[in-house]
């Protein structure tokens, strides 16, 4: 099940070139958590989900896969 994708966190930080740790800062969370979030490992709240969406400058909806695209 660790293969499984919920959401492109990691996506979005390589394509924007921003470090995990940039984000962990900027969050207000440790880098451990994020990189759990990045790795899919733990699930962001909504709260935390929105925050990051708006320190990337993306919407909400980059950072979440499609349904389809769970398998």
């Amino acid at each position: 099940m660790s293969d499984i994708k919920f959401n492109r966190i990691k996506e979005v930080l390589d394509r924007k070139g921003i470090k995990q740790v940039w984000l962990s800062e900027q969050l207000g969370k440790s880098y451990n958590m994020v990189n759990s979030y990045v790795a899919n490992r733990r699930q962001p709240s909504l709260e935390d989900l929105y925050k990051i969406a708006d320190i990337l400058g993306v919407e909400v909806k980059e950072l979440l896969l499609d349904k389809k695209d769970l398998q």
